[in-house]
């Protein structure tokens, strides 16, 4: 634990001093690129991951200088993908463990907060690229002027599927449904598409809903759909999530899977296309144990770290029948999803195994990898040549579950035997007591939060209203109820038991709402007053 720890300070403080405000440091030249957008992206992407090491005061500095120092209203090109998960999650993550880490939150937080100002303009900047008739999205984005004329309607399935998590937390949080709503229906055009044996292809046309790349497996370009299945599923506690993701892991099991590997295969004939086994498909293993599967979990994690004791890392590309590198696809550049399977299953196994994998991690990439000016990518696994480049993820995703492995009283595995309790303006609610549920980014959400701030603006307005008429009739004996709706219509009354005469009643009903009204109450008001489940007695 504490060599992870001092690899993280050694990447995160040269990426202080070369590389800041740029997005990534390049660690060979010891400078720094942007690549992603223009954000400072290593800065916002290893925030949470300071407080999972203990760091708050650095927290605290950092949400201060992103506050200050970021802004979207620019002329980029940007990937919808790669924006929502390091960015709009690295936001929601930290401003939701905004006060664990000690900072002083404003009146009304989880339900605001600068952090999540940031992370819902961010996300309001991706809404343009899913105006497609299908509701699928492009795959990239101008910040400022939205889609470009001539941009490709090509996109990937991971980059139209991997958004509900974020986005759902983003409509809970705020009150505005719209990131909810174009996320699941991005979801549901991509499973409406589905081959006839029930699997999905690489590539899809946004518009027309023709699949490109025909290729369907576990692994690039398709990942983080299956992953944000199930982690939307346990985010939200929804089955039919939960039931598309299961009958895909059936297809999947019936057509891709051959000893434990998952293969490529063409996604209407169920014939294999490449019998290779992808870095990225790492991750499978973790999402199994998330569903329960443990026993065959592990046995495609030992498959896969076969191959990464043979070269000191997963190989972006590995042929199964020959054992050996596929070619131009010789590199690690530092990923972390082998070592995120490792953290899930140690977690729900305890096997020593996993540990071992977690010290060769640490072993391979300070031995292979680190240079005077951080970590380098790895550009061949054969020959150790290393890349002018040290991706983001590496302080977001690859330190935190080595370190989250072998930590295992951290915070973040908390079993619910300790919360906080916090006060909004929709009453109390619990956070903190576990459960995070990790963007594909490795940005830990509470789902918790998600229930503090459950209803609507407008209900709120009107649950303002009727707290400040209930005080003022306290004070002067008459109520005077103020309906929180767009055409801002007032309709007074002398008396509480005045306010629900049939009449009145007729005359409510017959103009339509944006929102639901509160029913009156069958007590007087200067007796009892409840609004939305929450009883307020007249001596309090």
């Amino acid at each position: 634990r504490e060599r992870v720890r001092a690899m993280f300070y050694h990447a995160y403080e040269h990426y202080l001093e070369s590389a800041f405000p740029y997005d990534e440091l390049r660690p060979l030249t010891c400078d720094g690129q942007d690549t992603w957008g223009s954000f400072s992206l290593t800065l916002i992407d290893a925030l949470d991951t300071l407080l999972i090491l203990g760091n708050v005061s650095e927290f605290q500095r950092v949400v201060n200088v992103l506050q200050e120092g970021v802004d979207f209203d620019i002329d980029v090109n940007a990937s919808v993908f790669e924006t929502n998960i390091r960015v709009v999650g690295g936001l929601l993550s930290a401003h939701l463990l905004s006060k664990k880490a000690g900072v002083e939150v404003e009146a009304g937080w989880p339900c605001s907060g600068p952090l999540l100002r940031m992370a819902e303009e961010a996300a309001r900047k991706l809404l343009p690229a899913f105006q497609t008739p299908t509701g699928m999205p492009y795959g990239t984005v101008n910040l400022l002027h939205g889609v470009n004329p001539g941009e490709t309607p090509v996109t990937c399935t991971a980059g139209i599927g991997t958004f509900i998590v974020e986005f759902a937390t983003l409509s809970h949080l705020t009150g505005d449904p719209v990131f909810e709503d174009v996320a699941r229906k991005a979801l549901k055009a991509l499973w409406k598409n589905r081959s006839d044996i029930g699997l999905v292809g690489n590539h899809i046309d946004v518009i027309t809903a023709k699949w490109v790349a025909q290729d369907a497996g576990i692994g690039a370009g398709v990942d983080s759909y299956f992953e944000y299945l199930v982690k939307g599923a346990i985010l939200l506690q929804d089955e039919e999530l939960m039931s598309m993701f299961l009958e895909y892991n059936k297809a999947i099991k019936n057509y891709t899977k051959f000893d434990d590997w998952y293969l490529w295969v063409q996604m209407y004939k169920g014939t294999v296309s490449m019998p290779v086994f992808q870095s990225l498909e790492a991750y499978w293993p973790g999402l199994q144990s998330l569903i329960g599967d443990v026993d065959n979990a592990m046995r495609t994690f030992l498959n896969y770290y076969t191959v990464w004791k043979q070269f000191g890392g997963l190989p972006e590309f590995y042929n199964i029948p020959q054992g050996y590198t596929v070619d131009k696809r010789e590199g690690y550049p530092l990923r972390p999803e082998l070592i995120e399977s490792a953290m899930y299953l140690y977690r729900a196994t305890r096997d020593p195994t996993l540990l071992e994998l977690g010290r060769d991690a640490v072993e391979s990439i300070e031995k292979i990898s680190k240079v005077d000016c951080g970590f380098a990518s790895i550009k061949d696994l054969r020959d150790h040549r290393l890349d002018n480049r040290m991706e983001s993820f590496f302080l977001a995703e690859t330190v935190k579950y080595l370190y989250l492995l072998f930590d295992p009283d951290n915070f973040i595995h908390n079993d619910g035997s300790f919360f906080d309790v916090v006060v909004t303006p929709y009453g109390e609610c619990v956070l903190n007591a576990g459960g995070y549920v990790f963007n594909t980014e490795a940005h830990p959400i509470d789902p918790a939060a998600l229930h503090c701030c459950r209803k609507r603006k407008e209900e709120q307005w009107e649950v303002e209203d009727l707290l400040r008429e209930f005080y003022s009739l306290k004070k002067t004996k008459k109520f005077t109820l103020k309906r929180a709706s767009d055409h801002g219509e007032v309709e007074s009354a002398k008396g509480p038991e005045d306010t629900c005469p049939e009449k009145a009643g007729e005359k409510r009903n017959s103009k339509k709402s944006s929102h639901s009204l509160l029913s009156c109450p069958s007590q007087s008001f200067n007796s009892k007053l409840a609004v939305l489940g929450q009883v307020f007695l007249d001596n309090t």
